[in-house]
């Protein structure tokens, strides 16, 4: 879409902690609305509806949307949002007992070209791996994550991440 239409759906989602849990379907309804300016096709449409379901509570209903948004081709038309359906996705999915969705979904984002949203790729994946019972994976992707943010320690803990998954001599 252009700037403008951008611009007002950021503005409507700085205004989301303004609608509590029984105005919840009020906050879906303004962004309803500016899904209905979109042309027919749209992959940025089901990308924000689905924003709107999960942020609301609604897992079960975000995740046919975010897969409509991605299969309509919102990675082309966004890559960084193309990223972020994959990781919201893939939450959805955990918290409707489908993780080993999530964790096909997530791996290759690993391999991806690096940006903001690296480590919340790796905190997702992670509590996806912890729903299948790999907590050591997880907990090697959390502190690999972390290693770089720390003042002090960064190659011990990145050494540690390491260690949790290599094989046991």
């Amino acid at each position: 879409m252009n700037q403008d239409w951008e611009d007002r759906v950021a503005a409507a989602w700085a205004t989301f902690d303004e609608y509590p849990e029984e105005r919840a379907a009020e906050f879906r309804a303004v962004i309803d609305a500016l899904v209905a300016e979109l042309p027919a096709g749209s992959p940025l449409g089901p990308f924000e509806q689905a924003c709107a379901w999960d942020s609301t509570g609604h897992s079960d209903k975000a995740a046919p949307l975010y897969r409509e948004a991605l299969a309509a081709g919102l990675s082309e038309a966004s890559g960084y949002k193309g990223r972020r359906a994959k990781i919201q996705l893939s939450s959805s999915l955990r918290n409707i007992g489908q993780a080993e969705e999530g964790v096909k979904l997530l791996t290759p984002e690993l391999d991806a070209p690096s940006d903001e949203l690296d480590d919340a790729v790796r905190a997702c994946l992670a509590l996806c791996l912890s729903s299948l019972g790999r907590d050591r994976e997880g907990l090697s992707l959390v502190l690999g994550a972390l290693a770089p943010h720390l003042p002090r320690y960064q190659r011990s803990m990145a050494n540690y991440a390491r260690a949790l998954v290599e094989p046991e001599d």
